[in-house]
């Protein structure tokens, strides 16, 4: 059996230098698969002309290669073959969210070298996860106002959400805010008090900032394009989204529109914002699912102490440790009505390097499915306890 294995790499990822074929990852699954014979072509001339066609998502960030290669991809399932590291698995999450919304069917390959090998051989797609997607009427804000500082980060490709349905189904009027508004705010801030950007004081600069807007255009939530705070003022909204949301305002990450949704009923519903995350590793034989990201409400945390954003190792992030016990995974899609909600137990807190700082391990076995083959998106939103939602 032939398999070509593609690969999409992050510039966001540089811990990620040597080729994918002398990864210890790729090296386990050659090994668990004797007998075949495995290409690694470079760019997509060729795919889809193999007994297996792989495309290899070895980081996050990877998603906006993916679309601009989708063009050129044959009808056939598309096969993301992802690892447990720098956010492989949330990015191929994501690109199999645009494959579905594009009429365009796939499958996540991930977990154990034997698992993957195993699968290699199999021409049908994981089953999909029917029913799990509910589409009844949420119940909506009293004409809430969410901020967009930013437009939602260039890799969430599959999370757009439309002005008029998160009006309609769910009270909530989004307003665009430019991005440069806060980075000139902190600039300026910054030079007035003669702090340092790249430490505490700048982190609570944006803190500052961002409280500015929510007063200012009368929010009640706000999503931020966290990713051009790393170049321009040198550090992260991290500390701003954990103090925020521990103060009842939810906030998210990257532009993140569904996943600040998500964070806005998970809060009406249990008075949390709620935890969000990226899986970043998913291990179907046992059912456990690793989330991961670097901030987190100070409300949900046992402990925590301040480390680097993962990415770029700059600026402030939030390491918390998240109490052990029941938990629901709940996820609204870009048409502001769909959602899937999951009952699961936290089993453990992370501490890996190779992950965002704060690292949870939820068993819940049913969503597996639906993580491989039809998820919302990367992001999800994890809340203490067991709610329906």
């Amino acid at each position: 059996m032939t398999v070509a294995v593609y690969s999409l790499t992050s510039f966001l990822h540089n811990e990620v230098m040597k080729r994918a074929q002398d990864e210890d990852f790729i090296k386990g699954i050659v090994a668990a698969a004797p007998g075949s014979n495995f290409l690694f072509p470079e760019g997509f001339e060729g795919y889809g002309q193999h007994e297996v066609d792989l495309i290899y998502v070895r980081t996050g960030g990877t998603e906006g290669l993916f679309k601009a290669a989708f063009p050129v991809l044959p009808e056939a399932p598309v096969r993301l073959l992802t690892s447990g590291d720098s956010n492989s698995l949330a990015a191929s999450m994501e690109i199999l969210s645009y494959l579905r919304k594009n009429g365009h069917e796939g499958e996540i390959l991930h977990g154990s070298a034997e698992y993957i090998a195993s699968k290699l051989a199999q021409d049908t797609l994981v089953e999909a996860s029917a029913g799990v997607k509910l589409s009844t009427p949420l119940e909506k804000f009293d004409n809430v106002r969410a901020g967009v500082v930013g437009q939602p980060s260039d890799w969430l490709i599959s999370s757009d959400v439309s002005a008029e349905d998160a009006r309609e189904n769910l009270g909530v009027e989004l307003v665009n805010i430019p991005i440069q508004e806060l980075i000139d705010y902190v600039l300026a801030t910054a030079a007035y008090k003669g702090s340092d950007l790249r430490g505490f004081e700048g982190a609570e600069i944006i803190y500052d900032g961002l409280k500015k807007m929510v007063e200012e255009y009368r929010l009640s939530a706000l999503t931020v394009r966290c990713f051009d705070l790393l170049g321009t003022v040198y550090n992260t909204g991290c500390l701003a989204l954990a103090r925020l949301n521990a103060e009842g305002i939810p906030a998210s990450c990257e532009g993140d529109v569904p996943a600040l949704l998500s964070m806005m009923v998970a809060n009406r519903l249990t008075g949390v914002c709620g935890f969000q995350a990226n899986p970043a590793r998913i291990n179907p034989e046992s059912g456990e699912i690793t989330f991961a990201h670097c901030t987190v409400p100070f409300n949900m945390l046992e402990r925590y102490h301040y480390t680097t954003h993962f990415e770029s190792g700059i600026g402030v992030a939030i390491k918390g440790d998240i109490p052990e016990g029941p938990v629901t995974i709940l996820k609204i899609g870009p048409d502001a009505k769909t959602r899937v909600c999951f009952k699961g137990e936290l089993l453990a807190n992370l501490c890996e390097k190779n992950l965002c700082r704060t690292q949870i391990v939820v068993r819940c076995p049913e969503a597996i499915p639906y993580f491989f083959s039809e998820p919302i998106g990367n992001h999800h939103v994890i809340t203490p306890g067991h709610w329906n939602i």
